[in-house]
């Protein structure tokens, strides 16, 4: 019998990266119980670092009873970490040749009522849970960069996922505190990983033809969109932004101005003097700024939208 997604108390993250130590602290502020695995020790000092740059923003955010870093375990020793837990989020480096033996041993080591989430941004579950003994139980988790703030989380499954594996890892998310968002079918790249990448595209071609610097695609991002975009979304800005007539009156007036060549969605070749402007540019806006200003910068701020959000 799995536990029911109310009754999970203690968890397993998997990975060291910005990633697994944002999920390790999303779910330290949650209350969970987590057993970190790290590939080495050598890695703990950093792991312990993002953990504590996180716990400022999830400590304005408002953490749930019982919230403590104390509650973490950290282990090298893979069986040790998943011993007794509840659930297991993994956040492995996106290769396959990492992760396919990775659930080869996690499918004998974890007891099958187990749910097994990848962190994955673009590799199918399918490809995955090839080597897997038990791929049933195998989803994706997908969330967004920082874990530990932003809540969406893209939930799919392979070819060999149990439906109700879905809907039980829909549920814990959802009492987790996140925001699951599960595919119709299993998609290269998911929802929010295309959308973003077709902004990403756009804007290496702007540079890439010297139609725009790095600093330009930002502010423009940034003072016109994004705000928009973090109340309304992208269809709903549209629906609104016509009036009465809505989406139709969208669609009918400006439906002709989509076969315009504004876009070009296929990827510019990265070629050196590309990649050069890209590096230069957003060196340039960081200044003499270190990756912990930045991101405890980018942490107040999306503190601040999020707070806006929930009145």
């Amino acid at each position: 019998m799995r536990a029911s997604p109310q009754k999970i108390q203690t968890v397993t993250s998997i990975g060291a990266g910005p990633i697994g130590g944002g999920w390790t602290a999303f779910f330290l502020s949650r209350g969970y119980r987590v057993r970190a695995y790290l590939h080495s020790m050598d890695e703990e000092p950093i792991f312990r670092a993002i953990i504590d740059t996180a716990w400022t923003s999830l400590q304005q955010i408002g953490l749930a009873a019982g919230a403590s870093r104390d509650n973490l375990i950290i282990t090298n020793d893979l069986e040790q970490a998943v011993t007794g837990t509840q659930f297991v989020q993994e956040s492995a480096p996106e290769r396959l040749e990492i992760k396919q033996p990775l659930y080869a041993r996690l499918g004998v080591l974890v007891p099958d009522d187990i749910i097994i989430a990848s962190s994955t941004s673009g590799l199918p579950m399918t490809n995955i849970q090839a080597d897997c003994p038990t791929p049933g139980r195998t989803i994706v988790g997908h969330p967004f960069n920082p874990p530990y703030l932003l809540p969406l989380v893209e939930i799919v499954g392979g070819v060999a996922t149990d439906a109700a594996a879905l809907d039980w890892a829909f549920d814990f998310y959802l009492h987790a505190g996140k925001e699951p968002l599960r595919l119709k079918k299993e998609i290269p790249g998911f929802v929010a990983t295309r959308l973003q990448e077709a902004l990403w595209r756009e804007a290496l071609h702007m540079v890439a033809n010297g139609e725009a610097s790095p600093e330009d695609i930002d502010r423009a991002l940034r003072f016109g969109p994004a705000p928009r975009m973090a109340i309304q979304g992208q269809c709903m800005a549209f629906h609104v932004a016509c009036g009465e007539g809505g989406m139709a009156t969208n669609l009918d007036q400006f439906g002709p101005a989509l076969k315009l060549p504004w876009t070009r969605l296929a990827a510019p070749e990265l070629t050196k003097s590309l990649r050069d402007a890209m590096v230069d540019g957003c060196n340039e806006m960081a200044g003499d700024r270190s990756f912990a200003e930045m991101a405890a910068e980018r942490d107040r701020r999306i503190v601040k939208i999020i707070k806006v959000c929930d009145e």
